[in-house]
């Protein structure tokens, strides 16, 4: 017997796929940034700081959550009741699809403070996915709409 998912859950999944991007990075350039010169500046790190990257939601787990919560109330019930357990499971389903995707779309990173050759202070959030430490050696590099700090 061949193992199928539901119609329903099928298309919350390649939803949920088709979601996925590259994680913004310090180390991570999509094809658009490639072959574009950037000026790189050099300094000192001053000061890092954790924060969180928020990224706004897409409704993704608002909408599956309320799928799967739907569907599996329905199932709770008879007659009217089963429609009434089935926006009960919708409602809570998709509140919890809501949190689920909130923190999964948050990320770890760096407020990163660094004092340029040229005397001025500069800070960069990115990702923390490479540590930094005051004292020591930087670059900046923009593009004059990004910038990055790197070793």
């Amino acid at each position: 017997m061949k193992a199928t998912l539901p119609f329903p859950l099928f298309l919350v999944a390649a939803l949920l796929a088709g979601c996925a991007t590259a994680p913004p990075s310090g180390s991570v350039y999509r094809s658009y940034q490639t072959q574009n010169e950037q000026v790189v500046r050099t300094g000192t790190v001053e000061s890092v700081r954790n924060v969180v990257i928020a990224n706004s939601e897409s409704g993704v787990g608002t909408m599956g959550g309320a799928a799967l919560g739907g569907l599996a109330g329905s199932q709770a019930g008879s007659g009217n009741g089963s429609a009434a357990m089935g926006i009960v499971g919708a409602i809570a389903g998709g509140l919890i699809g809501q949190r689920v995707e909130a923190s999964a779309n948050n990320r770890p990173g760096f407020e990163i403070t660094v004092k340029l050759d040229s005397g001025e202070l500069r800070a960069v959030t990115q990702a923390a996915d490479e540590l930094f430490r005051p004292g020591e050696r930087v670059r900046l590099l923009s593009n004059g709409y990004n910038t990055r700090v790197t070793h």
